[in-house]
């Protein structure tokens, strides 16, 4: 097999077109769509940090703003953050639920 593409501080991500999110209580759940039915066997739980680095998948975020953000909201030092964001996105790309996205600067 080979080696998966690695998450580099420069990227943008955003979140794949057939997903639904829904915020119940203090959860963020998502749930890829297949055919216009949701996959339930496959929903995925965020956790907090998770649902805060959702939240700014938009395809004009940095992994590195995303790191600055998880740093200023969980007052964690920069090391910890990235370990967290990376692991994160790590996670959900080998999901599928997110892809990288290319920024036009300009």
């Amino acid at each position: 097999m080979g080696k998966k593409p690695e998450i580099d501080s420069k990227q943008y991500f955003t979140k794949d077109s057939d997903l639904v999110t829904r915020n119940i209580g203090d959860e963020t759940i998502i749930v890829p769509v297949r055919s216009d039915v949701g996959d339930l066997d496959c929903i995925y739980n965020l956790n907090e940090v998770g649902a805060t680095i959702w939240k700014l998948l938009d395809g004009k975020t940095t992994v590195s703003q995303l790191v600055e953000a998880i740093q200023e909201e969980y007052e964690v030092s920069k090391e910890e953050a990235e370990k967290d964001a990376f692991e994160f996105l790590e996670s959900i790309q080998a999901a599928g639920l997110i892809r990288q996205s290319e920024v036009s600067e300009g």
